[in-house]
């Protein structure tokens, strides 16, 4: 029996990137996954895969920076699975990046409503499912921007920010119960998002020589890490995968 055998995932932000990496590791590990982003054909695709290949996806395509949107998937996996075991925060968005005399306010608010605002909502539509069922694991996944400042990214920084004071609350609100609330920092990974950072130019990340981005595929691995048990370790914690002792852990590095 696979590890994850019996589970089921949710990963938001899972047409690309580490989502649809984490899609396909978790399924890999034995788990139900239940995929969501705005790209529809991207994340059918995806499910059709795995379900290819012999695991169970199923998918719905919704915009997590509307709590409606959070609360239908979330409901959707619970109706199509029977439960919610694991839920990895994933969505995430860095454009437009610009400096904030430069900044469009709209633009920028609607930015953070995706980075910061949908944590906030998958927190509240999931933690009442996972304390009635009194199990359950949430990864938001943060960023070294969420305690260092950098130029053109005043969105992005405040609301990783601000997500990550979200994981600690709401670890302290769960404390006592079987569920579990973590971060995990993946530092600068091989995504579309870093051709957009490239492009801009603004800021140290953007002069990063792509050699040095590690694959989608690493914080996949943290994920299901942290799902099979080494989650409990860091509760309420962010962990960050520019660690080498936590790339070692993981069994990325020997």
């Amino acid at each position: 029996m696979k590890p994850l055998s019996g589970k089921t995932a949710l990963v938001t932000g899972a047409s690309r990137g580490i989502g649809e990496a984490t899609a396909y590791e978790l399924a890999e590990q034995g788990a139900n996954v239940f995929l969501t982003a705005r790209s529809r054909e991207a994340i059918e695709a995806i499910s059709t895969k795995i379900n290819e290949q012999g695991g169970k996806a199923a998918f719905l395509a919704s915009d997590v920076s509307r709590y409606f949107g959070v609360e239908t998937v979330v409901n959707r996996c619970v109706e199509t699975f029977g439960a919610l075991d694991i839920f990895v925060q994933n969505a995430g968005v860095i454009d437009p990046i610009a400096k904030i005399v430069d900044s469009d306010p709209i633009a920028w608010a609607k930015t953070t409503e995706t980075n910061l605002n949908a944590v906030y909502y998958g927190l509240r539509a999931a933690l009442p499912i996972m304390l009635e069922q009194n199990s359950g694991l949430i990864i938001n996944i943060s960023s070294g921007a969420a305690h260092h400042p950098l130029e053109g990214w005043s969105h992005y920084c405040a609301a990783k920010a601000g997500a990550a004071m979200l994981t600690e609350c709401a670890h302290m609100e769960t404390e006592g119960s079987n569920v579990c609330i973590t971060g995990l920092s993946p530092g600068t990974v091989a995504t579309d998002m870093q051709v957009r950072i490239k492009a801009s130019g603004i800021n140290p990340v953007s002069q990063l020589d792509p050699s040095v981005h590690i694959p989608a595929s690493w914080p996949a691995r943290a994920i299901s890490w942290l799902a099979m048990g080494a989650a409990a370790d860091y509760a309420g914690k962010e962990i960050a995968l520019r660690e080498e002792d936590i790339r070692r852990k993981i069994g990325l590095i020997s």
